[in-house]
């Protein structure tokens, strides 16, 4: 199969207190630590009117995970399962996908809480939680 070339677009970066593996927490949400995202000066007016949002996703390229790596044992399990059965950050392609709350928004930054993003890591997307869309309904 031949498949069309992939391009990514970097939207801004992270700035926040983890710096290498072992300084993040395993899940973002269950943090309370503070950190910012820096959008670039060329996509700040895709922020208008996100002030008024409660909990972002925001989606980073982690690239500091190992893309080779298809399984990882969890925290608390005793065997191993495949990396899309599992949160892990090491997988083929390393996105992120992190549900924060919105703390405020400053000239183009925006302080959030729960990211489990390294300083520098690269944004690549942000979209608005709903309550509506985002939660399964139980079957």
């Amino acid at each position: 199969m031949t498949s069309p070339p992939l391009e990514l677009y970097p939207v801004g970066f992270v700035r926040s207190p983890y710096k290498a593996r072992g300084d993040a927490p395993r899940q973002g949400r269950l943090s309370g630590t503070i950190s910012e995202i820096v959008i670039d000066e060329q996509y700040r007016p895709a922020l208008w009117q996100i002030e008024s949002q409660k909990h972002l996703w925001v989606l980073c390229w982690f690239d500091r995970a190992d893309r080779a790596r298809l399984r990882a044992t969890p925290p608390g399990a005793t065997s191993e399962k495949g990396v899309f059965a599992i949160r892990s950050p090491d997988r083929p392609n390393p996105v992120s996908l992190c549900m924060v709350d919105l703390l405020s928004v400053d000239d183009g930054v925006l302080t959030v809480r729960g990211l489990d993003a390294f300083d520098g890591t690269l944004v690549i997307d942000i979209k608005v939680y709903s309550a509506n869309i985002d939660c399964a309904k139980d079957d």
